[in-house]
């Protein structure tokens, strides 16, 4: 299962839920040890929670703890197997969560002028469609996600579908960015650029779909996953 996730602000957390499977310990366990120490785990700012129904019908508060708030509360559990084990794992996740979020600001960095360049493109474009820049953003994040701006919202709840996107995606967007621009350059229409963008999506995931299973025949790798999972 997964361990950590990241918030809208680009802030990584985990649930007591998850520390209370992955530890083998009640929820409510968990949930007492946090508020009985309230004071203590917000010294490393607020707790949250989110409410989650229970298989009996009943609703419990799940709370979201940051990397210092989930540091200080395995501090106060037995250390079993189990919970050393989980602990490890736990401190990798956050590692590994950090080192995507840097690889996303170095991305985001390196986007922001090509935006500003598409954004200039689009103002000059003869054959703009109804509502350019937002539909331009859609198709872009669509060839790479298969979501728009809004869906990509909902379902990973960033500020917006830029901010939604993986380091790995955001890369992939800036190479659709710079073919957008060349081709609004050349005046070509908005349906000649969404041909183009969905058909180097295919040869793209077709591309990474033979890449992936070579290695696999060989044996050499294991698909790639973000690893922030409980071995």
């Amino acid at each position: 299962m997964e361990l950590v996730y990241m918030d809208g602000k680009k802030e990584p957390y985990t649930l007591s839920s998850i520390v209370a499977e992955c530890t083998g310990l009640q929820h409510h366990t968990i949930t007492k040890t946090i508020r009985k120490h309230r004071v203590r785990f917000e010294r490393f700012g607020k707790v949250g929670f989110k409410i989650q129904a229970m298989e009996s019908g009943q609703n419990t508060k799940d709370y979201i703890l940051n990397e210092q708030q989930a540091t200080l509360l395995v501090t106060f559990l037995k250390n079993t197997e189990q919970v050393a084990n989980f602990k490890t794992n736990l401190v990798k996740a956050f590692f590994e969560m950090r080192e995507e979020l840097s690889k996303f600001r170095m991305q985001r960095a390196l986007e922001k002028p090509k935006r500003k360049t598409l954004h200039d493109s689009i103002e000059n474009w003869e054959q703009a469609p109804k509502h350019a820049h937002s539909t331009m953003n859609n198709l872009l994040l669509k060839a790479v996600t298969d979501r728009n701006a809004k869906q990509l919202v909902e379902e990973r709840g960033g500020y917006n579908g830029i901010d939604s996107l993986t380091s790995e995606e955001l890369e992939q967007y800036q190479a659709f960015e710079d073919m957008a621009i060349a081709m609004i350059s050349l005046n070509m229409s908005y349906q000649e650029i969404k041909a183009m963008a969905f058909r180097n999506k295919k040869t793209r995931l077709k591309g990474a779909w033979s890449q992936q299973k070579r290695l696999s025949n060989n044996h050499t790798a294991e698909p790639f996953t973000l690893s922030l999972k409980q071995n």
